[in-house]
């Protein structure tokens, strides 16, 4: 009852970031791709409310006023999800986790006590990755965040291997967010590109790391999936049937999948108390972490009234509220 309150879903903008790729071949194209999966009327709010929000995203002053009044003692800051740039080459790869990696570090460095802070790896270059995380943690960054796949590989691609092991090997903090949805125009209008997308993202990265075996080889990984792990852990019980009755849905994995939530961890940002304490209940209290998506729009200004909405037993709370990360972060 005595854990700080920690915020494990926060970011930071980097404008150094866009200015390194300001130009470059390859930006136009997944620019393009971007508006055509998000929509018009998408990208002018979002454009409008990325303006809004960059002061807090970039300064630290404002950021921890804005912790203050959030009752948050703590946030994991990792950067936006927009600065991935996975369509990059290697050498510009290399230069954003770098550059990435520093401006983060530095930024939690001006309130070491309240910021902790996670890195980018290149995931469209494996063998950028374990380098990348090694040049986090070399930066005292807690670990890294990836996004659900890399134009043409998924979470499962035997390439990650390396990457999987020396994350275990080391203790990082991977966080699971993902930028995007393959669903392309389907999901063009009503911002359904976040709405529904992210959740299905989230869903179909964490059954690749499951089904595939990922969890049974590197039974150590530290991951937290953004968003409650999108619709995967509410809806565990067809995945659970699927391996049981089908040979080539359970070729991959050991044990049913739904024994894997609990070597996973969850953020509580899923906008509805009935649905948070569904996520309680099937991954483990001890297995949910606080999330807010500051300071962004789709995230939640007001995150310990949103668990607190959940009536969770007082035990159960106080974990979710901080304890788990707390412990986390420890091991950091």
């Amino acid at each position: 009852m005595n854990a700080p309150t920690v915020d494990v879903h926060a970011h930071i903008l980097l404008p150094e970031v866009e200015a390194l790729v300001a130009g470059l071949p390859g930006l136009a194209q997944a620019r393009a791709l971007d508006a055509r999966r998000n929509g018009a009327a998408a990208l002018a709010v979002s454009g409008a409310m990325v303006r809004e929000v960059v002061p807090r995203a970039t300064d630290v002053t404002l950021r921890l006023a804005a912790m203050d009044a959030q009752g948050v003692d703590v946030q994991l800051v990792s950067p936006s999800p927009s600065h991935y740039h996975y369509w990059a080459d290697e050498p510009t790869a290399e230069k954003v986790y770098r550059l990435a990696n520093e401006a983060t570090a530095a930024h939690c460095a001006q309130a070491p006590d309240r910021l902790k802070g996670l890195g980018l790896v290149p995931l469209q270059h494996p063998d950028q990755a374990v380098r990348a995380l090694e040049h986090a943690l070399d930066m005292g960054l807690s670990g890294v965040e990836i996004s659900s796949h890399a134009p043409g590989r998924e979470l499962s691609d035997p390439a990650y291997e390396p990457f999987w092991t020396r994350a275990e090997q080391t203790g990082a903090i991977l966080f699971l967010h993902p930028f995007g949805c393959t669903l392309d125009e389907r999901l063009d209008q009503w911002y359904l590109s976040n709405v529904v997308g992210q959740p299905t993202e989230n869903a179909v990265a964490l059954s690749h790391l499951i089904f595939s075996g990922v969890l049974d080889r590197h039974q150590e990984l530290t991951l937290i999936a953004a968003h409650g792990g999108g619709y995967l852990p509410t809806h565990i019980g067809r995945s659970d049937h699927a391996w049981s009755t089908r040979s080539d849905a359970g070729a991959g994995c050991a044990h049913l999948p739904s024994s894997y939530l609990g070597r996973l961890y969850f953020d509580s940002l899923v906008h509805d108390p009935h649905v948070l304490r569904e996520l309680v209940r099937a991954v483990g209290a001890d297995r949910v972490l606080l999330g807010s998506d500051f300071p962004f729009d789709m995230g939640t200004g007001n995150p310990v009234g949103a668990l607190l909405a959940a009536r969770l037993p007082d035990a159960h709370f106080h974990a979710v509220r901080g304890g788990n990360a707390a412990a986390l972060l420890r091991k950091d």
